[in-house]
């Protein structure tokens, strides 16, 4: 089937199997490699995307869900050669270890910040209870989108 979506403010069109996963799509199909595939099943959080402006799992996502939407990855927060302000907290407060959780752990704090500019920490931590990071033990993850959303206020 074709679709057709917005990725990264890009229009997209293209030929894919209805039932594969978007995960799979962004990564095989289209060469979008930031978002990352930990478990598969909805475990991890770390394929998390934006779909129109909420975050998601793309490994729980078909294709054929994309079709008239809005999807943000992890590439798609850099404007103009700099990178986003949730990302630029990460690697100032050292929340960026290994790397394999970020993309989708900065994902899930963009949709927080959106929804709410000022969260406490209690709120940040229940908002990336999904995404699981085995290097920082999440405080200086807190802390870095804690300084993003000062700083994006």
């Amino acid at each position: 089937m074709k679709i057709s979506f917005r990725l990264n403010e890009k229009m997209i069109e293209i030929e894919t199997a209805p039932d594969r996963r978007v995960i799979d799509l962004l990564r095989e199909d289209l060469g979008i490699t930031g978002t990352k595939e930990g478990c598969g099943s909805g475990e991890c959080g770390a394929c998390t995307v934006l779909i129109d402006g909420v975050s998601k799992l793309s490994c729980l996502m078909l294709a054929a869900q994309l079709e008239g939407r809005s999807i943000t990855t992890i590439e798609g927060l850099v404007q103009d050669g700099k990178l986003h302000p949730v990302q630029k907290a990460f690697v100032s407060h050292g929340a960026v270890q290994c790397g394999f959780c970020s993309p989708g752990m900065v994902m899930s704090a963009v949709d927080l910040l959106q929804r709410n500019p000022l969260p406490g920490r209690q709120e940040i931590r229940r908002a990336v209870s999904g995404n699981l990071c085995r290097c920082t033990g999440y405080q200086k993850i807190i802390d870095a989108i804690q300084s993003a959303a000062k700083e994006l206020d």
